[in-house]
């Protein structure tokens, strides 16, 4: 018995371990192949047929297309990589799949691909440019933002992410594996397409939002108080990031987002802010290399977690509950 769980554990630890790899070698699959692109089509189809003038119906049809949306991207997964399992050889079928799989419900590297660009035309003074990258990591609108607020804007993105991009899904993943991780990550596309307390979709959104609220309750903090580490670890200022964080944490509407923007704002000691909704950290001035720093900030987290999240809540899981 002994045997068979270390060799899960194993087996769940080097597909941890090559999604990692494939993400920072490879970054983020193409849009055509990509899972969360599909989610996002089957979120949009089901949506239209959500919608009733009755708000309890709505809701609960809110709920159920959720429901129906986890079970139709999880179950799958769960069938084939028990299958995988069963052939014979398969266990080496079963790591490169499931890593292959797993990479897609996390970006590491794919948020660099989408801010880097911000600071080159920063650099160059093209804020036209600059703004033309902003809608794929923020819902602002970019033609009213100004250098400053373009460059927050992004380390907001960056420092946010780190939970909902990365952590979260590491988080599901050692608890649940890559089904696990695809659960949650339908529940966060569910959240970025629906969650909203407008009109449209305050009925058919609001259990998606619950939903992102609760599962991000528990990696938002850990990973806040990984940031701190992790700038001590890139020589950042980790006493201003603990201290940032513990002042204002709760200034955001979001009760989770505010761990981990406050930590990045006092780890670079600069202010974040988005216009008449918040402001977090001290104004020490901020500038476009803000932006690789908090680039390496996250990097840096995502393998804390990796080595003090994921690989216990493993050993827990395979040795002390046996799944």
């Amino acid at each position: 018995m002994f045997i068979l769980d270390f060799s899960l554990f194993v087996d769940s630890l080097l597909i941890f371990t090559l999604a990692f790899l494939i993400d920072l070698i490879l970054g983020e699959y193409p849009d055509r192949i990509h899972p969360t692109i599909g989610i996002g089509k089957m979120i949009t189809f089901l949506k239209c047929k959500s919608k009733s003038p009755n708000p309890k119906v709505e809701k609960a049809n809110g709920v159920l297309m959720a429901l129906t949306i986890i079970l139709v991207v999880s179950l799958p997964v769960f069938v084939l990589l028990f299958w995988l399992r069963l052939l014979p050889y398969g266990e080496i079928l079963y790591i490169i799949v499931g890593a292959i799989l797993f990479k897609a419900t996390f970006a590491i590297t794919g948020m660099g691909q989408y801010t880097k660009p911000i600071a080159k035309a920063l650099r160059q003074k093209d804020l036209s440019e600059a703004r033309k990258w902003l809608p794929y990591i923020v819902r602002r609108d970019p033609n009213s933002l100004n250098e400053r607020q373009i460059i927050s804007a992004a380390v907001e993105s960056i420092a946010e992410s780190t939970t909902d991009g990365i952590t979260a899904p590491f988080f599901f993943y050692a608890l649940f594996g890559v089904p696990g991780a695809f659960a949650y990550r339908v529940i966060n596309t569910l959240d970025s397409r629906v969650g909203y307390k407008n009109v449209e979709f305050r009925n058919i959104g609001w259990f998606s939002a619950k939903m992102d609220t609760i599962t991000n309750y528990i990696p938002a903090r850990v990973t806040a108080y990984l940031m701190v580490v992790a700038a001590f670890v890139l020589r950042e200022d980790w006493r201003e990031s603990c201290r940032i964080l513990q002042r204002d944490k709760h200034k955001t509407a979001s009760p989770n987002a505010g761990y981990t923007i406050s930590a990045m704002a006092g780890a670079l000691n600069i202010q974040l802010e988005k216009q008449g909704c918040y402001t977090l950290g001290d104004d020490h001035g901020i500038a476009t290399e803000h932006i690789s720093k908090a680039l390496r900030v996250m990097t840096v987290t995502a393998v804390l977690f990796g080595l003090i999240v994921v690989v216990p809540v493993l050993v827990l899981r395979i040795y002390v509950i046996g799944l």
